[in-house]
């Protein structure tokens, strides 16, 4: 199997977990990883690592993401999802106009201090807080800075839901943020479904389930279409082709400095470009090899991922 990655849609029911182990069982393949928890009740964008470029996971996972969430005025619940015990209802939230909502929500747009939720896979003292929550065991959590880049509300409906789009930091919990403007309106709210739209460069409308996989995986062993290779992840990064020496050296992980970079290369590059801070080191024969951060400071390429 390839290296690559595979935007999977994942449908509701599974976790993340439980979309890797699947994969595992079908594509015959052990090293694969997620990037971004989503919750059962959660579908939408969740791109699955395979082979070498698990190593991508911690970037993918740190990329801003997008979701269209779902949310009722009026109900407080455990888990802040529909799915949850009630702890309070309101009776006077029909009387909140959009405006107020959409005031509220822009007051979260920026740097906010989020609570995360007890029902949550952050670890406090070596336990899941969800475990935790289970057991009916609450325990003191640190807000941590979350960053939410817009909020759109999309649409109203009559039994009290609102539809919103958000674009957000990694590490922002929806639900929480939906509890949090609940609270600010003062009528207590909840989150009742959740799509993610965009994660680690990848939206909706080139996402397979795992379905699709199975049944293109089984009728036909070679095609790989679903996998995105690590160069494509790349493809906006500059490409440095390498001669016989740069090959080696790269390969052995060695820094490159710049003031030496003719020794190893093989065609002519321009790394003059402020933004640039990959580069993906090609062999003469058009081979991937690896990619490498670019140091301006020290003005040095260093190994990133190896590809070879």
């Amino acid at each position: 199997m390839p290296d690559g990655i595979i935007p999977i849609y994942k449908e509701e029911g599974f976790t993340s977990h439980d979309v890797v182990a699947k994969l595992r069982g079908i594509l015959k393949q052990k090293r694969i990883g997620h990037t971004g928890t989503l919750d059962p009740m959660a579908t939408g964008v969740l791109p699955i690592c395979i082979g070498k470029a698990t190593k991508l996971a911690d970037m993918l996972t740190g990329s801003d993401k997008e979701y269209e969430a779902r949310f009722r005025l009026g109900i407080i619940t455990d888990t802040q999802d529909i799915t949850g015990k009630i702890l309070k209802k309101y009776d006077n939230f029909e009387k909140i106009s959009l405006d107020r909502i959409k005031n509220v929500c822009d007051s979260f747009i920026g740097e906010y201090m989020q609570l995360p939720p007890m029902y949550s896979a952050i670890k406090v003292n070596g336990q899941r807080l969800y475990d935790l929550a289970r057991k009916n065991i609450e325990v003191e959590r640190e807000k941590r800075a979350v960053f939410i880049n817009y909020i759109d509300i999309l649409d109203s409906f009559d039994d009290g839901d609102y539809l919103i789009r958000v674009g957000c930091s990694k590490g922002t919990y929806i639900r929480a943020l939906i509890n949090d403007i609940g609270g600010k309106l003062g009528v207590g709210a909840c989150m009742t479904g959740l799509v993610r739209t965009k994660a680690g460069g990848f939206s909706l409308d080139c996402c397979y389930k795992l379905s699709d996989i199975e049944n293109m995986t089984f009728s036909d062993k070679e095609n790989l279409s679903f996998l995105i290779s690590i160069d494509k992840v790349f493809e906006n990064c500059p490409c440095i082709f390498l001669n016989a020496l740069g090959e080696k050296s790269v390969s052995n992980g060695r820094i490159l400095y710049l003031d030496e970079m003719s020794r190893y290369v093989d065609r002519p590059f321009d790394l003059s470009d402020s933004s640039v801070d990959k580069v993906r080191f090609y062999s003469f024969d058009n081979t991937l090899i690896a990619i490498y951060s670019f140091d301006k400071y020290k003005k040095c390429l260093k190994t990133y991922l190896m590809c070879k």
